[in-house]
């Protein structure tokens, strides 16, 4: 991986509580996996940074190098890879999700 990109990403992940690497933007998800993960981010009431990854294909392969995780979205909590969708969706079932959040200092709709 490109060290601009390496760094552009891990500067995201650090400055920002929470980021979600997706196809398309917040208000326009590109996919169906990654308006998923909106939307329980935004049921929740978390703020968060939406990077899409289709604007950039140096981030789109660069993320995937950078966590070791092969598909997108991919939701990052205070620094730390939280998986994919299929896992978010399991999580925020169980309220880990939630809890994680919580856990790390993200503000979260009860």
């Amino acid at each position: 991986m490109d060290n601009t990109v390496h760094e552009r990403i891990r500067q995201d992940v650090t400055d920002n509580p929470v980021v979600l690497f997706m196809k398309g933007s917040p208000v326009f998800p590109q996919c169906g996996f990654s308006a998923a993960v909106v939307q329980i981010l935004s049921h929740l009431g978390v703020k968060f940074k939406g990077i899409d990854v289709l604007a950039d294909p140096g981030i789109r392969q660069g993320i995937k190098e950078f966590s070791n995780w092969p598909t997108i979205p991919q939701l990052y909590d205070k620094g730390e890879f939280i998986v994919g969708c299929e896992n978010n969706r399991g999580k925020f079932e169980t309220c880990e999700l939630q809890q994680g959040l919580e856990q790390k200092g993200v503000p979260v709709r009860a």
